[in-house]
Formats: C-alpha cells, sequence, structure tokens
C-alpha cells in the first residue's frame, strides 16, 4: 500500500488527495460547484453535483499520484458539516437540494423555540447555541416543506445525513448510512455526554430516529467502496467534520492546542481534551473526534464569511479576476485607509450569534480606493478571528503561546502578518497547509495501519514560516476598537419578524 485517499468535500468545491508515508501530497484534484441563492439569506448545493464532483477529483487524484486504485491503503473522508440532505432509502434521490451550513432560513424557527425556554436544554446537552447554523432545524425545515416528507420519514423511507453521509452511503450504494461522533455532534441532535442521539431533542424538534445514521468512531473501518466506482475495493477508514479534521491535521491532539482555519469561513479550535468545556463566551463546545471509543472534546469559535469575502470582490464587484490575486491589490494601500468590511453576509457567527446581522463596508472616503476595500477584506478575516481567540482565552483560562494555521487564505502572508499583529501571539504555517484533507488521511490510515501512532505522525508535522508581532500595542488597540464600532453598526440590521 502506497498512499491513503483523502476526500475533501467543502463548501465551494470537492477535493480529493493522496498522501504518501510521509504525509506528503503525491496527487490531486478539485472541482468548483454551483452555488445556489434562492431567496436572500438561503444557500443551497446539489447533492448529485457533490458526489458527481467528489467522484471525479477521487478517480482524477489515484491518477495524478501515479497510483493503482488497488495501491489505496484508506480512504478518508472530510466535509462541510452542517449541510442537510435528506433522500429516498430506496431510489437514492434526495427529496430537496441540500440546505448549506451558512443559509439562514430558519432564523425564526429558532427565535420560536428560543421563546419556548428550549436553548439552555439544547446547550447543556449539546454543548451549541440554538442557531441557524446547525442542522437540526435545517431537517425540521425540509420535513415541514417537502410535501409527504415527515410521513415517509415516520414509516423509514427516508434518509438524513451530514454530507460525509451522503458520501459513504454513494460509495457504498446504500449498504453504509453511518457518520462520526464530530459531525453528529454538529446537528443540535446529539448529546454530548451519552454519544448519541438524545430523544428528547428528537422530540423537540420532531424529528423521527428512524432518519438517523448510526454514530461511529472517526477512525475505524466502515466498510468497503463499490469496486466499480473506483477500480478497487477500497476501506473507508476515517470520517470528521473539517475543522476536526483539521485539528487532527495540525497534530492538535493534545489539550491546549490551538489552530485556525481560512477557508470558506475560519474556525478555531481549542483541544480541551477528555472534558467537555462549557463557554461563557458564546463559542461552542464540540467533539473533537471520538477513536477506540473514547471522546475528545474542544472548544470551537465559527466566523460565517471568511475567504468567502474574497469570492465576492471577486465574482460579485469583480475587483479582482483570481482569489490569489487579492494580496498583491491590498499591498498597493499602506494602510485600510479607515474602511472597514464587516461580511455578516448571512449573519455573524460567534461571538456574537446574530442571525440579523448584515455585511456592511463602512468609513468610505472620496479617496478610498479598490486596495483599502482589498485590505479591509482581508483584515476583516484576522479581526474576526481574533475576536474568537480572545473568548478562547477567557473561556479557556489559559494563555495561549501559538496558533497553527492552514486552508487556503493561510497562504496569503499579509493576512497571516496582521493575524500575528492583532492577536500578539506567533503565528505559524505548516509546510504542508491541506491539513483538513490531512487530517482525514490521518484518521483513515491510523485505522488501517498504514501510520502506526500519532507519534509517528508528529514527526511529519513541519513548519513552513512563523509569522511575529510586529505591530505597536496602542496601535492594534485602537484598530481593535474601530472594529468593534464597525460590527455594532450591523447588528440586528433585519427584524426579527422577517423570514431569512
Amino acid at each position: 500500500m502506497k498512499g491513503v485517499l483523502a476526500l475533501d468535500q467543502g463548501t465551494t468545491s470537492s477535493r480529493a488527495i493522496v498522501f504518501g508515508p510521509r504525509g506528503e501530497i503525491l496527487g490531486s484534484a478539485q472541482r468548483e460547484f454551483r452555488q445556489y441563492f434562492p431567496k436572500p439569506g438561503w444557500v443551497e448545493h446539489n447533492p448529485d453535483e457533490i458526489w458527481s464532483s467528489q467522484l471525479a477529483t477521487a478517480r482524477a487524484a489515484i491518477r495524478a499520484a501515479k497510483l493503482k486504485p488497488s495501491e489505496i491503503a484508506a480512504i478518508g473522508i472530510t466535509n462541510q458539516r452542517e449541510t442537510v440532505v435528506v433522500w429516498d432509502r430506496e431510489t437514492g434521490k434526495p427529496i430537496h437540494r441540500a440546505i448549506v451550513w451558512q443559509d439562514r432560513r430558519t432564523a425564526v424557527d429558532c427565535d420560536d423555540l428560543r421563546r419556548a425556554g428550549l436553548e439552555p436544554l439544547f446547550r447543556r446537552r449539546t454543548g451549541l447555541l440554538l442557531d441557524p447554523y446547525f442542522s437540526g432545524t435545517k431537517l425540521a425545515w425540509l420535513l415541514d416543506h417537502v410535501k409527504g416528507a415527515r410521513a415517509a420519514a415516520r414509516r423509514g423511507k427516508l434518509a438524513f445525513g451530514t454530507i460525509d453521509t451522503w458520501l459513504v452511503w454513494k460509495l457504498t450504494r446504500g449498504r453504509l448510512h453511518i457518520t462520526d461522533a464530530s459531525n453528529a455532534s454538529r446537528t443540535l441532535l446529539f448529546n454530548l455526554a451519552t454519544g448519541d442521539w438524545d430523544g428528547d431533542l428528537l422530540e423537540a424538534l420532531q424529528i423521527p430516529r428512524e432518519l438517523l445514521p448510526e454514530v461511529h468512531d472517526s477512525s475505524e473501518v466502515y466498510g468497503e467502496t463499490v469496486s466499480q466506482l473506483l477500480g478497487a475495493p477500497i476501506p473507508v477508514a476515517g470520517i470528521a467534520g473539517d475543522q476536526q479534521a483539521a485539528l487532527f491535521g495540525q497534530l492538535g491532539t493534545k489539550p491546549g492546542r490551538v489552530k485556525n482555519t481560512y477557508g470558506t469561513g475560519c474556525f478555531m479550535l481549542l483541544n480541551t481534551g477528555s472534558r467537555p468545556v462549557r463557554s461563557r463566551n458564546r463559542l461552542l463546545t464540540t467533539v473533537a473526534w471520538r477513536r477506540n471509543g473514547k471522546l475528545t472534546y474542544a472548544l470551537e469559535g465559527s466566523v460565517f464569511v471568511g475567504g468567502a469575502a474574497v469570492q465576492w470582490l471577486r465574482d460579485e464587484l469583480g475587483l479582482i479576476k483570481k482569489s490569489s490575486e487579492i494580496e498583491a491589490l491590498a499591498r498597493k494601500a499602506p494602510d485600510n485607509g479607515g474602511v472597514y468590511l464587516v461580511p455578516a453576509f448571512t449573519g455573524l457567527g460567534a461571538p456574537y450569534w446574530d442571525a440579523y446581522a448584515r455585511g456592511a463596508l463602512l468609513g468610505l472616503t472620496r479617496g478610498s480606493s479598490a486596495a483599502h476595500v482589498a485590505r479591509a477584506t482581508l483584515e476583516s478575516m484576522a479581526h474576526q478571528s481574533a475576536d474568537l481567540l480572545t473568548a478562547m482565552r477567557l473561556d479557556a483560562g489559559v494563555a495561549l503561546k501559538e496558533l497553527r494555521v492552514d486552508g487556503g487564505a493561510s497562504e496569503n502572508n499579509l493576512l497571516m502578518q496582521v493575524q500575528a499583529d492583532l492577536l500578539r501571539v506567533p503565528v505559524i504555517r505548516p509546510t504542508v497547509t491541506e491539513t483538513t484533507a490531512r487530517g482525514a488521511a490521518f484518521l483513515a490510515g491510523l485505522a488501517v495501519g498504514f501510520w502506526r501512532d500519532e507519534k509517528e505522525l508528529t514527526k511529519l508535522w513541519k513548519v513552513d514560516r512563523i509569522f511575529q508581532p510586529k505591530a505597536k500595542p496602542a496601535a492594534i488597540r485602537a484598530e481593535r476598537e474601530r472594529w468593534k464600532r464597525a460590527v455594532a453598526r450591523t447588528r440586528r440590521w433585519l427584524a426579527e419578524e422577517e423570514n431569512v
């Protein structure tokens, strides 16, 4: 066996990467797919397009690695997390387009649950807040709005899954209907203490248990792919939500380790070990992974719009032709010129959790240029991440010594330097920034013995560059205060009664 295949199913594209025994990339492929925005605040994907794009990239990555399918030791899956798919068990056809994690259509439903006094129950059992970000209210919406769905669900005719579940179902032609503990913990339906679905929460959202997949470890052999799909039967042996996979790929396996991923959104996770830490600062308590039946927990802060703001500059405003051009444009301005972008396009995530916030570009003058807007866009990712780390420091009660970074935007040196300045801690970028896919590969490889243990994996993690804080503390304090004022202008922009 010469490699492990990681399927990295993201919000805007499907990727597949083959990793070799030294954790090196042997071959990769990527394919974007269509985004659907049927109403303001609604975001949808076509599940069949997700599947076809992921299958195509898997085949292409194996070819690029110049390996035979029979030389792939295992497949690890990592995925955009809270996105919801419901399909017919007999036909395998989705009953509706997937409702994406960014989607805000259930904001009013969350308000109703909150007014009914149920948020403390959900918070206590799941570690999550009542927010449309999570899968539970999206699933309930589908059952309520697709004709006949609720009755079919009760008869056991339908299957629900996050994207990992959908991919495993397709890879095994319906033989496996499973998820792992990290993805299950993002649904508003999973009990952190018992490690299983919670009957009281299912009842509160009126979701039949017959819909739900079995919850498994994040690293185990679940079954094999149908041989016709990839040219050989390959064990599926690792599953983790994208941010948990990135934490594992950064070797954040010890309590106190923290990483930040700069992708479509920005997501910061702190390993808290075998103890779930209840946040006092509106962060999330989540499952990092489950291995050998033992749960590891994390504190998480979620920023909904990170790199997606750069795509907005590219696709909607036309300021750049490729996302990689933003750094050169931003460097044309020595500073932001007083311009601040708060990219609350789909509301604000942690620590604000405001489904009714909307984006704003503030501080514009006649002298404001495209370069200023580009720089403000990059700085918005760093500021939002700084908001998360501030809350994390308070919750964890420790002084964090470093931040490990990954994701596509971590390649942007200007952004990483701004991040180090705002946080006033070293920002460390590894040589392999595809740590989400790498984490999925590590979990799968451990399950089949491709790698022996975590000690062996630790030797594979190498530093590319360390960004040290350079800016003066007084200047950073002033920047942070202006950012907070900008965020305040965007809060509760939509009236609560508006159906977002």
